[in-house]
């Protein structure tokens, strides 16, 4: 049997891409090199004293004193490992990351949700993505956006919006038919519908997801440390090249204390309660389960009893 020559054929196809869009890519380069450098900047630039304090005072506000507490002494050890910069600076690549496939991966999975079809053939794509290598990534990346942070966060975010799409789309469809007949039945918008009901009731599922996709962005520091992108990814790079084991066990938990972070900060926002038409609604369910009249129904009894 004749051998398929599929990778010169992909090789051809980059090579015209890259031909045929140098602005584009160019463009792509410029702008999240701009957004990292700003992030970087932000996070580095006031002394560590100060983001140690807002991060303790976050956590203390979503979660409470148990992430409080850890939070300080967490971050405290980062800056005593002296990997205080290089924390942050992984810190602004894997936020870039996490938003662009944060913002590419629920939208796709609502419309996922929303049509079969769509669902049907995202699929054995998000199936190719999630199996793919994590360097294979790096290959078209490199090429396309040469060495430094850009190919790191490029193939980050590849790698990381499959979660999103998956759990979103789950999220959504996993609602109450019942629930969504009622919202119909009240005249609702499907719009408002989507909106005020499904997201809010999905918000569990679609909170998981933006978790996974923040722990496979870290796990791509590493990754994007071979690309050229600063950070702990560096770090750990140059600690397995040299073999040095202080350095390599100093990155390495400084990244599960910044993950650790991320993940119970994201799942602590998913616990606020709902409001608009899904806290109507279930007020309502909740009066008619337990046979109390309507707030309308007592004012009238009120008029009725006051005229007479």
């Amino acid at each position: 049997m004749p051998r398929i020559e599929l990778g010169s054929y992909v090789e051809t196809f980059v090579l015209w891409l890259l031909s045929a869009i140098p602005a584009l890519l160019d463009g792509i380069s410029a702008v999240v090199t701009v957004v990292v450098e700003a992030l970087t900047t932000v996070f580095a630039g006031p002394p560590w004293w100060v983001w140690l304090v807002l991060l303790t005072l976050g956590a203390l506000l979503v979660r409470g004193w148990g992430l409080a507490v850890f939070t300080l002494l967490g971050f405290a050890l980062i800056d005593a490992f002296d990997l205080w910069q290089e924390t942050m600076e992984t810190l602004g690549v894997v936020l870039v990351a996490a938003l662009i496939a944060t913002a590419v991966g629920v939208p796709l999975g609502i419309w996922a949700a929303r049509s079969r079809a769509v669902g049907a053939a995202l699929r054995p794509l998000l199936d190719l993505m999630q199996t793919t290598p994590v360097f294979v990534y790096l290959i078209p990346a490199v090429f396309f956006f040469g060495i430094g942070v850009v190919p790191g966060v490029v193939a980050t975010t590849i790698f990381s919006i499959p979660p999103a799409v998956r759990l979103t789309e789950l999220g959504i469809r996993g609602v109450d038919p019942e629930v969504v007949e009622a919202t119909h039945a009240f005249g609702a918008h499907p719009r408002q519908i989507l909106r005020e009901v499904q997201l809010p009731m999905a918000l569990p599922s679609i909170m998981a997801g933006i978790n996974q996709v923040i722990m496979l962005a870290l796990s791509m520091v590493v990754v994007a440390g071979l690309a050229g992108a600063d950070g702990l990814g560096t770090v750990v790079v140059s600690a397995v090249t040299q073999l040095d084991i202080a350095a390599g066990v100093e990155g390495g938990l400084a990244v599960v204390i910044v993950a650790i972070y991320l993940d119970r900060f994201t799942a602590a926002l998913a616990e606020r309660p709902g409001r608009g038409l899904l806290a109507t609604l279930r007020a309502r369910r909740g009066r008619a389960a337990t046979g109390a009249p309507h707030p309308a129904t007592k004012i009238g009894v009120a008029g009725a009893g006051a005229g007479a």
